[in-house]
């Protein structure tokens, strides 16, 4: 089991398949996205990997985590998270990670905190019909209509749905697809809506209810790895040059030689 990500969702936009249609899709931004600690068996009774992702400020850092980054030598990180991991996909202290932990076709889980939108009616938050628009009803159109019983239980049911408070909870996206990744500016496009706000903090994971993927990169996409293939380039190895010489070269060339002879 690999680690998951922190990301940044930018917002939406749209990208053409390989068969010219139109898909939505979401942009997420992985950017200085670090190892701050490891949790093991032995030490902590469970394994998993802590990741801090973007630059915070020293003075909006608490005495604790100060002293937290400061004992594993990372700079402050406005986003902590935990993700558990196998013992075999555990990850050193300080290596990057970046988006080419994921790779075009793979399915992922989002998890983010949703937009809070107040105080709303039933029909809004839970998607009730409301009452009849004629024949009788008056006022109460948008009504939810009975919330309980009669004398007995004689009480309201915890969990009813009814009016209240909606939006500002944490929800997850499960099976999206990731139609397009940029490893060297760190971006995710992945396929419809996640949760979350513009500039919100969202969790990545491997999708939990499709199989894995061949090629995706374990125990991580590091950005090491990027470094290095961008570095490979075509240069190391031996090429033959050929040059095409035109008709006026070959002229001058030959102009050269005559003079040369004389």
């Amino acid at each position: 089991m690999r680690t998951g990500l922190i990301a940044q969702k930018l917002g939406m936009t749209r990208v053409f398949d390989d068969e010219g249609r139109h898909v939505p899709v979401t942009v997420l931004k992985v950017d200085g996205l670090q190892v701050v600690s490891v949790r093991t068996m032995e030490k902590n009774g469970y394994v998993a990997v802590q990741l801090g992702a973007g630059k915070a400020k020293l003075n909006r850092i608490s005495k604790p985590l100060r002293g937290h980054y400061a004992k594993n030598k990372i700079e402050p990180k406005k986003k902590l998270a935990e993700f558990r991991v196998s013992e075999d996909a555990l990850l050193d202290v300080g290596a990057e990670l970046g988006a080419n932990h994921y790779i075009k076709g793979q399915y992922v889980d989002v998890a983010g905190t949703t937009i809070g939108k107040g105080f709303a009616g039933a029909m809004k938050r839970h998607n009730f019909g409301g009452m009849r628009a004629s024949h009788g009803v008056s006022i109460s159109h948008r009504a939810h209509g009975s919330t309980g019983q009669c004398q007995d239980p004689g009480r309201v049911f915890k969990g009813k749905r009814m009016a209240g408070h909606m939006g500002n909870v944490r929800a997850t996206a499960q099976n999206l697809e990731v139609m397009l990744v940029d490893g060297s500016e760190g971006l995710l496009f992945v396929k419809g809506a996640v949760p979350g706000s513009k500039n919100g903090w969202v969790f990545i994971k491997d999708a939990e209810k499709k199989p894995a993927m061949d090629g995706v990169p374990f125990p991580a996409g590091l950005k090491s790895d990027l470094k290095a293939a961008n570095e490979e380039t075509p240069a190391d190895a031996p090429t033959e040059e050929t040059t095409a010489e035109t008709p006026a070269e070959a002229k001058a060339e030959e102009t050269t030689e005559e003079k040369k002879d004389d």
